[in-house]
């Protein structure tokens, strides 16, 4: 389809004959994600006459038309330049029947025909794309004004009209994550919290049985729609960029402690796959990350048959959930910093702060060690996959996997090093300054664990570089003359100093207080040693 030939019929001012000729471009196109460079300039050409057709013609079907053409033209970020504007976000906004910015027309409670919401959709999905893919368009300043009037309709937008309400989250979501001023008076001023913990209530058909104690999803019931499962997760993404703003906690702490109830819900739920499902656990595990720690004993004061005695009675079913969700990222080797890291440090953070939560997670992931024949890091379970972790090559996952195991060992090195050898540890020792041992600063209850007898007995065998037993090996120094032995040892020391002059290697030493120094510190008594220009410390 010739632009030319469109813009022409546009200029001519035929409506009819422009929306035919649309629907020939956008059924050609539909698919079409990378654009001729030739062209672009007729493509600006047609977004700003696409703005001119859409403010006269009053026919819906032409509208939508028009905004369809606009949705994929909207893909090529060149060609913005029309629509991202104040004027061009004013005119899809009015569309999309976003009252806030004065819109005129019809309000979306008025739309009737299915040709009319069309429009809305198709006008939503244009604003997503022209606020994702320009610059510009996220300075045009009705950005606070677009997220209110989006919030405005939150409150009235029906389970029928899924696309409306999807894309009016999706949108709310965009502008929450590239305005942080939009983010920050929808918290302080709009109360989206509310508005969007409503929205959750709703879609996922919440029933409070306590304070903040949803009532649980039936276990013989159908899985969660997929309709309602995509509006839960814009509402999720959402509610992540909002509760990243600055705002005092004590004020929104009930309704914080709201929204830690209805994620642990959706930790229980199912959809209608697996793959969906992760999604979902992985939108509300971000979530969790981002409110105050204090506010997750909500996941486990719920009221389980019988009691747990050994974890206070508190219902550990939200926590295995997590650990599992951990357990599957980390098998699946990829994507470590988006997909694991998040539940990581959830899982720290909850078990420094509550006690129980570590109670079960040290016995789940590190029972009484019984064979310590193998090295921590060689085996299939959650401590093997951990301590492999602590050598990761990235630093979020490697400090990530270790001061989670550091928190369950209750910050003490002794029982780090234990579960993991001094070889895995290094790294998370040296960054606290614990090589020399001790423990951290958090304190923690005072019951302590027991050995087994196993242990016991292998412990004066173990290794405690690779944490485990090593079979003898053979002294390569036995049958060498005392002579061969001193020659070695010099011939090591000059290579040593070669490689230290060269810069290629420093040797290091461990200072009394854990921390290290150069060598030559550590062996003036910590201090480095005189010289002629300076006097020692």
């Amino acid at each position: 389809m010739s632009l030319s030939v469109i813009l022409s019929e546009i200029d001519g001012g035929d409506d009819t004959r422009v929306e035919k000729l649309l629907q020939e471009y956008n059924t050609e196109n539909s698919h079409t994600f990378a654009f001729d460079r030739e062209e672009e300039d007729a493509r600006i050409k047609l977004c700003q006459g696409l703005l001119t057709v859409l403010r006269r013609s009053a026919r819906p079907l032409c509208q939508s038309t028009c905004l369809g053409t606009m949705r994929i033209l909207s893909r090529d970020k060149r060609v913005l330049g029309p629509v991202a504007t104040q004027d061009g976000i004013l005119t899809l906004a009015g569309l999309a029947r976003i009252r806030a910015l004065g819109d005129d027309g019809k309000t979306l409670e008025e739309t009737q025909s299915g040709e009319e919401e069309r429009v809305v959709v198709e006008a939503l999905k244009c604003l997503c794309n022209v606020l994702f893919n320009s610059v510009a368009a996220q300075q045009v300043g009705a950005d606070v004004q677009l997220a209110e009037g989006l919030c405005a309709r939150l409150h009235s937008v029906s389970s029928s009209q899924h696309e409306v309400g999807l894309f009016s989250l999706r949108l709310v979501f965009l502008l929450s994550a590239l305005r942080m001023d939009v983010r920050s008076k929808l918290r302080k001023e709009v109360g989206a919290l509310r508005l969007l913990t409503d929205v959750l209530e709703r879609t996922l058909d919440v029933h409070w049985v306590g304070p903040y104690e949803v009532a649980p999803p039936d276990p013989d019931g159908l899985p969660i729609s997929t309709e309602n499962n995509d509006r839960a997760m814009e509402a999720l993404k959402a509610l992540f960029n909002i509760t990243m703003s600055e705002s005092s906690d004590e004020d929104n702490e009930h309704q914080l402690r709201l929204i830690v109830g209805i994620t642990r819900h959706i930790l229980m739920l199912k959809t209608h796959s697996e793959d969906k499902t992760e999604e979902a656990h992985s939108h509300a595990i971000n979530l969790l990350s981002n409110l105050p720690v204090q506010c997750l004993d909500v996941l486990i004061d719920v009221p389980v048959q019988g009691g747990l005695e050994k974890y206070g009675g508190k219902n550990m079913d939200a926590v295995q959930v997590l650990l599992d969700f951990m357990e599957k990222r980390i098998d699946k080797g990829s994507n470590f910093i988006e997909g694991l890291t998040p539940v990581l440090n959830l899982m720290t953070e909850g078990s420094r702060y509550h006690r129980e939560i570590r109670r079960y997670l040290k016995i789940q992931v590190l029972p009484p060690l019984k064979d310590v024949k193998e090295r921590p890091e060689i085996g299939c379970t959650v401590r093997n996959k951990l301590v492999r972790l602590m050598t990761h090559i990235d630093m979020a996952v490697k400090q990530g996997a270790a001061e989670f195991l550091f928190v369950l060992c209750k910050e003490s090195v002794d029982n780090l090093l234990k579960y993991t050898g001094y070889g895995n540890a290094a790294g998370l020792l040296m960054a606290r300054g614990l090589l020399a041992g001790g423990r951290g600063e958090t304190e923690y209850s005072s019951d302590e664990d027991s050995d087994t007898e196993e242990y016991k007995s292998a412990k004066p065998f173990i290794n405690p570089i690779t944490g485990h037993i090593e079979h003898p090996m053979p002294n390569p120094m036995e049958e060498m003359t005392e002579e061969q032995k001193e020659y070695e040892a010099q011939r090591l020391v000059h290579m040593i100093d070669e490689l230290s002059r060269k810069e290629l290697i420093r040797p290091m030493g461990v200072r009394k207080d854990g921390t290290l120094a150069p060598l030559g510190e550590t062996i003036h008594g910590c201090s480095p040693p005189p010289s002629s220009d300076s006097d020692s410390d």
